[in-house]
């Protein structure tokens, strides 16, 4: 589409006012040409029934000399009227429209040249904006008010209430954090999860064909059975896991941290792209210490008739090993220890930082402290321990905004759904997560004694994560205050061409 498109549109459009104005003041012009031969024949109608009157008048009486004297007076009268009227009477045509021309056959490009030559006759000015002209004053102030009201982007205004309910929410938050979450290993909601993800697996394995009550019969434990089980189905090419395995190519790999530093063990887009180039090219790929590098394995075949289909096998490997791997493997899986499981999404690219001076004679960098954090269970199912505070805090948040918007402002419940788009939302949002992070900062701070690796232990990085999500949003809407919400624009015109599509 042409970047002068809509303003093409405007341009034919304003023409096409101009010729619907001049077509109204021409059947104007009509309407006064006929009102005033309608007014000249209703005169002439008058004067003509009254000389038929008399003309009867006449022939019912006998005076032949009083018809001779009508005749020779009011008959010479009339015709003289009638004589003068037609002197009077000037006829003139109405003058035809001028139009735009064209048939079906025509392009659009030749339409826009007949426009053109049209504005330039009628002296036109198409090189402005011509909506400014097709639009009236009510409309440009009611579609001014309307992008002001929805597309702009504003800053949040927040009463005392607002700012105690974020506030409230993040204490609860930050309390729950500090009691509940705690280090991977020696947490409540932790030990939650993590038998949570046990279930997840021994379910998901279930359907594969795997029978609980035999692994129980057996004395096997259920989800190193379950494990087991899935390792076997889901083999794949790069899952090395120590150094002598890799050559010596990737220093420091062991057990621990291999699902780190592999690549393909990610549980996220990366991991997805990685498993599956490693599976086509029978290669693994690792993260370690700032490099990305890339070992030849055996050769590894992808199930699949074509190319489509070994791409849907790969994904379908990747996602049955990285459940294999999430709750731990089927060697270290029980007797109260909780394994060795996959990162939190994107965690790994800490391994890109090489950077830093931390540890012993500060000889760590980001890469090496975010390795040993991950290999003392700072894993996927850590990560969703310390997600559950920050979900209470949204929610929470989120509830009370909605209430005060219905009851205290008398809000519609349609107008108090808590959108992230609503300034005061993400405002509150902000302070919520924000009292959160302060709790648990605080609290990592004072109970790792100086050491950074248990900091890091203690701290909820799904926390940090999202208040800075909320943060770059909030700063973002401060610096371009008053500026037009491109996003907002996007979904209202999504919205409306889903609806012309159900139409």
């Amino acid at each position: 589409m042409s970047k002068n498109y809509l303003k093409n549109e405007g341009n034919a459009l304003k023409v096409q006012k101009d010729q619907l104005n001049k077509a109204g003041n021409k059947l104007s012009e009509i309407d006064q040409r006929i009102s005033a031969i309608q007014e000249e024949q209703g005169e002439d109608d008058i004067l003509i029934n009254d000389t038929m009157a008399g003309m009867a008048s006449l022939l019912e009486g006998d005076s032949v000399s009083s018809y001779q004297r009508y005749q020779k007076h009011n008959v010479d009268e009339v015709m003289g009227a009638l004589q003068d009227g037609d002197e009077n009477c000037q006829l003139s045509l109405v003058s035809k429209l001028d139009s735009v021309t064209f048939d079906d056959n025509a392009t659009w490009d030749e339409y826009l040249n007949l426009v053109e030559e049209y504005g330039l006759k009628h002296g036109l000015n198409l090189h402005e904006d011509p909506f400014n002209d097709l639009m009236t004053k009510w409309q440009k102030i009611e579609i001014q008010k309307r992008i002001d009201d929805e597309f702009t982007k504003k800053n949040a205004n927040c009463d005392k209430y607002d700012y105690l309910i974020a506030g409230t929410c993040g204490v609860i938050g930050g309390l729950i954090d500090i009691l509940f979450v705690g280090v991977p290993g020696d947490s409540n909601l932790g030990n939650i999860t993590d038998e949570c993800a046990n279930r997840i697996t021994e379910t998901f394995v279930s359907f594969l064909g795997w029978d609980k009550e035999k692994a129980i019969k057996r004395g096997s434990n259920p989800t190193a059975s379950a494990i087991s089980y899935l390792e076997r189905m889901f083999r794949v090419n790069y899952d090395q896991a120590t150094t002598c395995e890799t050559g010596g190519v990737v220093k420091n790999l062991s057990m621990k941290n291999h699902h780190l530093k592999s690549l393909g063990h990610s549980p996220d887009l990366i991991g997805l792209f990685f498993s599956i180039l490693n599976q086509f090219t029978s290669t693994s790929t690792f993260i370690s210490n700032g490099e990305i590098m890339t070992i030849d394995t055996q050769t590894f075949e992808l199930h699949g008739g074509n190319f489509i289909s070994k791409i849907f096998c790969g994904f379908v490997n990747w996602f049955g090993h990285i459940m294999s791997d999430w709750a731990g493997s089927s060697g270290s899986v029980g007797q109260g220890n909780r394994g060795t499981g996959v990162p939190i999404p994107f965690y790994n690219l800490l391994q890109l930082m090489n950077f830093g001076r931390f540890g012993e004679k500060d000889r760590e960098t980001v890469a090496m402290v975010s390795s040993k954090v991950f290999e003392q269970g700072y894993d996927l199912r850590h990560g969703m321990a310390m997600a559950i505070p920050v979900v209470i805090v949204e929610v929470m948040i989120r509830f009370m905004y909605a209430m005060k918007s219905h009851f205290y402002h008398g809000k519609s419940w349609e107008e108090s759904l808590p959108k992230s788009s609503i300034p005061e939302v993400r405002r509150m949002l902000l302070v919520g997560h924000g009292v959160l992070c302060l709790f648990d900062g605080g609290d990592a701070a004072a109970r790792s004694g100086g050491n950074l690796v248990q900091f890091l232990l203690r701290t909820n990085l799904i926390a940090w994560v999202r208040t800075g999500h909320l943060a770059l949003k909030e700063l973002s809407t401060w610096y371009n205050s008053g500026h037009i919400d491109a996003d907002a624009v996007d979904r209202y015109l999504e919205e409306e061409y889903r609806g012309m599509l159900r139409v």
